[in-house]
């Protein structure tokens, strides 16, 4: 039986725990909280972070990275900022060649890094994979229908790796532009918060659509500096990504801009929520990367500046609207 283990215990990580034993494989789920741990094993549930979903029963759950060691792959979920952390104390289990998928979107504050630059430079020996697309949690577990991108250099690996975790409700589309996938899934986590000040502020779905249309050309902009291809954003690693996440308050990036753009602080905002908000911290780091790389991410630059207290809602707004005009 192929052996999957999966890192990282939150709504994510056992999301695509449920997937690969839906799909039939030998499941070992990591998770840092004792108390996931104690949920998963004795009540076939997660109940901090997707209560309410009765998971498989062949999921097991451990807090000691070791036993994740005889995994044919790995599917990495921890947060985009604890990333380098949770594989470098990883990397005494890991051998040469293991397939590691990386699950988490974002930039790493400081060193502005995606996170394939991440895994090469804590698990060199590891083989990557990226698995992005637009997908909510609690509906993956739950078996509704979706569909992602599955991005590795070699084509077989990635074929080989869709193959493995593919049930008839989980459909993975493979790729080879790692790049482009997951800089999909960095940036739209950006431009859900900027898409969730709009609904927050009222301004109506014209504002809202508009928004969506222009922020994904930020990102493709982005994408492409970047190294990643046009084609790979333009599929569900990108576009799919970004309208499913600006498009409803179940978004935990989409839900903390409603309620900045309702009024609230950006402390108030994150108040009581145990799941991260990737877009938050990457915010920072995405519009450092965006100037570094001469990109022009107006939106971006403008969600960074609320998030970081340097302006207000309605200047922000009015600055993006106020732009010179141009050709679209």
């Amino acid at each position: 039986m192929i052996k999957a283990g999966v890192i990282g215990g939150g709504a994510w990580g056992t999301a695509l725990a449920q997937v690969c034993a839906t799909a039939g494989l030998e499941t070992t789920l990591w998770a840092r909280e004792d108390e996931v741990v104690a949920s998963v094993n004795a009540g076939h549930e997660n109940a901090s972070f997707l209560p309410g979903v009765t998971l498989d029963a062949g999921i097991r759950a451990t807090g000691d990275l070791a036993d994740l060691a005889d995994s044919d792959f790995v599917l990495a979920v921890a947060p985009a900022q604890h990333l380098r952390a949770t594989l470098a104390a990883f990397a005494p289990h890991v051998r040469a060649g293991l397939r590691i998928a990386l699950c988490s979107k974002g930039v790493e504050q400081g060193t502005l890094k995606l996170m394939t630059q991440v895994l090469a430079e804590t698990l060199p020996q590891a083989q990557p994979a990226v698995l992005s697309g637009p997908s909510f949690a609690g509906e993956v577990a739950r078996g509704l229908p979706t569909a992602v991108t599955l991005a590795c250099p070699d084509p077989g690996c990635a074929e080989q790796l869709a193959e493995w975790i593919a049930t008839p409700t989980f459909r993975p589309y493979f790729a080879t532009d790692m790049i482009g996938a997951e800089a999909g899934g960095a940036v739209k986590n950006v431009l859900a918060i900027a898409c969730g000040i709009v609904e927050g502020r009222g301004l109506g779905r014209s504002a809202h659509a508009a928004l969506i249309t222009r922020g994904f050309s930020e990102l493709t902009r982005l994408a492409v500096a970047l190294g990643g291809e046009a084609a790979t954003v333009a599929g569900l690693c990108g576009l799919g990504d970004l309208v499913l996440t600006c498009s409803s308050p179940q978004s935990r990036n989409m839900s903390v801009g409603l309620a900045l753009g309702g009024g609230q602080t950006l402390e108030q905002a994150l108040a009581g929520k145990l799941s991260v908000a990737e877009g938050v911290a990457s915010a920072p780091a995405v519009r450092q990367l965006a100037r570094e790389l001469g990109v022009d991410a107006p939106i971006c630059e403008a969600t960074a500046a609320i998030l970081a207290g340097e302006v207000d809602v309605d200047t922000a707004i009015r600055g993006l609207l106020s732009r010179p005009l141009r050709e679209e």
